[in-house]
């Protein structure tokens, strides 16, 4: 495993990257001035293309939400989607191991065109979401750290490589720093660390498979610094970050230059050698909030991340929640095809 570098390396990128993102995102047309906070007053910003991101909308888990991609893509005005993103259930095993009636309707989908990723977050504990304690968690990570999952990793990853879903990326526990998830890592970061490489080294020893893994903790601080959860380069292909428009209030320039926030973030996936991501995003405590949207979509222009999706339902989403039209318009303009002569 890869040591990781000193801080004051770290501190000085994180510093560099926020300098960079200022830069570069309030001083393109329309955009924040540095410091101008998101209270919706402004004008929306002028729509403009994102181009060459792979880009995706979370519409549902199910077949359902396969067939609602054509729907988002239609409001694009043609824009082809070539990421699809969904979930593995986090209730039982069983069903974090897959399941056809799942893993058909994405494989179709991503079979019908070259080029298409299928994302796939995937719980590193059942009864994922049901409130666990802290106890309860320390014991599942160390019982994950010696090997006692690593069965299921390998039914799973031989269910992907069946259907033809063999090069997926796969968001192993994310958002491992707060305490949404039973898969968290703060009741015991050295054992989520060797739990994450050994349920890694099973899915690696799956026969046929290009599985790409994603780290992907949420913006900002949380219940535990991030970075304290890294498992090592070698068993990291993508750094990812989950980020939504909150708190109240927060500026996208705050948002970026916050402990542990955008900035780190590119800053850590750059000092390690990694390509990031953005799994996950979209609007939350601020409403209806255009200029927040033209600054996420700036910065994908600028840090070029190998995928990013948007989470398409109330509060968060633009296509399918009619609460965030001016947002909507952002969208479009950035991912919708472009306007014909």
């Amino acid at each position: 495993m890869n040591r990781l570098p000193s801080w004051p390396r770290v501190a000085l990128l994180v510093l560099l990257a926020a300098v960079l993102a200022l830069l570069l995102v309030p001083g393109l047309p329309g955009r924040l001035a540095p410091g101008e906070r998101h209270t919706g007053t402004r004008a929306a910003p002028e729509p403009s293309p994102l181009p060459g991101v792979p880009s995706g909308f979370f519409t549902g888990s199910d077949a359902e939400g396969v067939r609602r991609i054509a729907g988002v893509e239609s409001w694009l005005g043609g824009g082809g989607l070539t990421v699809g993103h969904t979930y593995l259930p986090g209730d039982t095993w069983s069903n974090i191991e897959g399941h056809p009636q799942l893993f058909a309707p994405w494989a179709e989908w991503k079979a019908e065109l070259p080029g298409r990723l299928f994302v796939l977050n995937v719980p590193m504990m059942d009864r994922n979401e049901a409130g666990l304690t802290d106890a309860q968690v320390r014991d599942g990570l160390r019982r994950g750290a010696v090997g006692d999952f690593d069965r299921h990793f390998t039914a799973l990853g031989e269910g992907l490589v069946e259907h033809g879903l063999g090069d997926a990326v796969l968001v192993l526990g994310w958002e491992m720093n707060g305490t949404t998830y039973g898969h968290r890592c703060g009741p015991d970061p050295t054992a989520w660390k060797a739990y994450w490489r050994k349920a890694v080294g099973a899915l690696r020893g799956v026969a046929g498979q290009r599985f790409r893994f994603d780290f992907t903790p949420s913006r900002g601080r949380d219940a535990v610094p991030w970075p304290e959860c890294y498992p090592g380069d070698d068993v990291v292909d993508i750094i990812g970050m989950d980020a939504y428009d909150q708190p109240a209030g927060l500026s996208f320039e705050e948002q970026v230059g916050e402990e542990y926030g955008l900035a780190h973030h590119v800053a850590f996936a750059a000092a390690h050698g990694k390509p990031v991501s953005y799994p996950e995003w979209g609007l939350f405590r601020n409403g209806d909030n255009p200029a927040y949207v033209r600054g996420m979509l700036d910065w994908f222009a600028a840090h070029r991340p190998v995928y990013q999706t948007v989470t398409d339902y109330c509060p968060h989403g633009v296509w399918g929640c009619a609460d965030n039209p001016r947002s909507a318009e952002v969208v479009r303009g950035a991912l919708g095809a472009p306007a014909r002569p």
